[in-house]
């Protein structure tokens, strides 16, 4: 998916001109990118983190002379996907909007926790070796005479 159909699924599923959805998704895109740059670290709750990540300088080698090259120091944007995001993408459940839970009328006292049973885990007997037998060898096939011709 790219920019274009992106803006195209969401004026589709908002009932919204595409233009106000273009405007909207440049507007934040330009914001996360500003703050980036800025140093800022973004974080989108269940999707992910923006940040930027300085890189040292380092020694690396020119492939063609082999030549020792100095790089220098630079800052990289940096994206770490969120828990919910890393769950859709591996696990392939569809993420739906969260409703907050209404708030009751009266508090009621929480009965008291009871310990977590231990889990008992049966030990398995050590495997037995199993040898193996040699084939015995095959003889060799004994060669017959040519057939005469009649």
């Amino acid at each position: 998916m790219n920019k274009g159909e992106l803006i195209d699924a969401v004026a589709a599923q908002f009932d919204i001109s595409k233009r106000e959805v273009t405007s909207i998704v440049e507007s934040l895109l330009d914001e996360l990118k500003g703050a980036v740059a800025r140093g800022e670290k973004v974080a989108l709750s269940g999707f992910g983190v923006f940040e930027s990540k300085m890189r040292a300088a380092r020694q690396g080698r020119n492939p063609q002379t082999g030549a020792t090259v100095q790089i220098k120091a630079t800052t990289l944007p940096k994206f770490r996907a969120g828990a919910e995001f890393k769950a859709l993408v591996a696990g392939g459940k569809k993420t739906t909007a969260k409703k907050a839970p209404a708030k009751k009328a009266a508090a009621k006292k929480a009965p008291a926790k009871k310990a977590p049973a231990k889990k008992v885990v049966a030990k398995k007997a050590p495997a037995k070796k199993v040898v193996a037998k040699k084939a015995p060898a095959k003889k060799a096939a004994a060669k017959k005479a040519p057939a005469r011709k009649r």
